[in-house]
């Protein structure tokens, strides 16, 4: 008796670095709404984390980010109740373990035990067990027989159907079948290619390198649809000497198509040459356009003048710096909806504009962007911020590129889902 009761518990395993890091990621992203595709890298850099074991992390992280609120309608049904009603670290746990089950081909018995020494390090043996039971129930089926089962009846809800099917936020489902208009039949094979894996792409810088150069260096190839675009078979783009020289971007093609289509918008009225990018943070379409409207300049032997970068959140001010460094660009760390910001963007001011309608913030910092973290205003905002006046009065506007974004990580979905993008993707 005395032996039995002495006898200490086996000692538990932690997770591997892998999980460790993703792990680390969906509790930065849960507890302070910290941005995934800046917490991974930093994670794998400092943890020395390279090859197969980082592409793994990469995986796990921004797969359950993207997936989310898909997971947690399967968690609820597997644990019957809840995700608030459950612990936001369990929670977090069982999300790690519920994507490896449904959506890699970790084995079952790998992606569960080792889910579950982590609960019970965290924890203890009882929270151990309801995260082993969790996973159970959830391992006992497919993902496709969990869609069947929780997924809105395509007759009454198909919007709502094609949403969860897809693992998309319905708010951004819906504002897709709006986009889509006559043609929402498509919506359907829209969020199938959104929900797919993303790529890394770069964008070459314009007047430094061209898309040809850029693929033989990287070993990459031409993207199809922009100009500058290359696609990379794989690896950390951060490592290229392209990106590292600041020859080339770490972009998604979608985000450069929208630069592109900013300078290419007709005007009501004459391009006094300033451009406009509000909401700029991080960066990614700034630095583009600021690299075009150098080259342009450069070809016409005078000055650029510089874009200018509104961007109010510090953090994201900063990065639009650091990713525009070198470049002709003035940040304004302020307030677009603040009259006194306003005022310097009027009609004849600002004549080319880009900004993120459904708030790019929200999409850049949670990869399931909640309805509640929508801005309903944000049009009619940006429209006054960029001193476009009435949206209803076409005198009194100028040229404009709205730029609709998805949820984070889809950058490229995006943006496959942008929030979920490799690491360095910028927007």
């Amino acid at each position: 008796m005395t032996e039995r009761r002495n006898k200490r518990p086996p000692r538990r395993k932690p997770l591997d670095p892998a999980r460790q890091a993703a792990f680390d990621v969906l509790r930065a992203v849960s507890e302070r709404d910290a941005y995934a595709n800046l917490a991974l890298p930093a994670l794998l850099r400092g943890r020395g984390i390279t090859g197969r074991d980082a592409a793994f992390a990469t995986e796990l992280a921004y797969g359950t980010c993207r997936t989310r609120g898909l997971l947690d309608a399967i968690i609820c049904r597997a644990a019957d109740r809840p995700p608030k009603k459950i612990n936001p670290v369990l929670l977090d746990l069982l999300r790690l373990g519920a994507y490896q089950l449904l959506r890699t081909r970790v084995e079952q018995h790998a992606a569960v035990s080792t889910t579950v020494e982590q609960a019970g390090i965290e924890f203890d043996s009882a929270r151990a067990g309801f995260v082993n039971g969790v996973l159970r129930t959830i391992a006992g089926r497919d993902e496709q027989s969990w869609v069947d089962e929780l997924a809105p009846p395509v007759e009454s809800d198909p919007v709502g159907h094609a949403a969860f099917v897809h693992a998309h936020p319905r708010w951004v489902a819906q504002a897709f079948a709006d986009a889509l208009g006559a043609d929402a039949g498509q919506l359907d094979a829209l969020l199938a290619s959104d929900d797919e894996r993303p790529s890394v792409h770069l964008a070459a810088r314009p007047g430094v390198l061209t898309a040809d150069e850029l693929a033989v260096q990287v070993n990459g190839t031409v993207g199809r649809y922009s100009p500058y675009a290359v696609y990379l078979p794989g690896g950390d783009p951060g490592r290229l000497n392209p990106v590292r020289d600041g020859a080339a971007l770490v972009q998604d093609e979608g985000s450069q198509l929208v630069a592109r289509a900013l300078t290419l918008a007709d005007l009501d009225g004459p391009d006094t040459g300033r451009w406009l990018d509000l909401c700029a943070g991080p960066g990614g379409k700034t630095a583009l356009l600021a690299a075009l409207r150098a080259d342009e300049r450069s070809t016409e032997s005078g000055t650029a003048t510089p874009v200018t970068a509104i961007e109010p959140a510090a953090r994201r001010a900063d990065m639009v710096e650091e990713n525009t460094r070198g470049l002709p660009v003035e940040v304004l760390r302020v307030d677009g909806r603040d009259p006194r910001t306003r005022s310097g963007f009027r009609p004849g001011a600002g004549r080319r504009t880009v900004h993120r309608t459904g708030c790019a913030a929200a999409q850049a910092r949670s990869p399931l962007a909640a309805p509640a973290r929508r801005c309903p205003a944000a049009g009619q905002t940006a429209e006054r911020a960029a001193g476009l006046g009435d949206p209803a009065d076409p005198s009194r506007r100028s040229g404009a590129v709205r730029d609709l974004f998805a949820a984070p990580g889809r950058d490229r979905r995006h943006h496959r889902r942008r929030t979920a993008s490799p690491p360095g993707h910028g927007s």
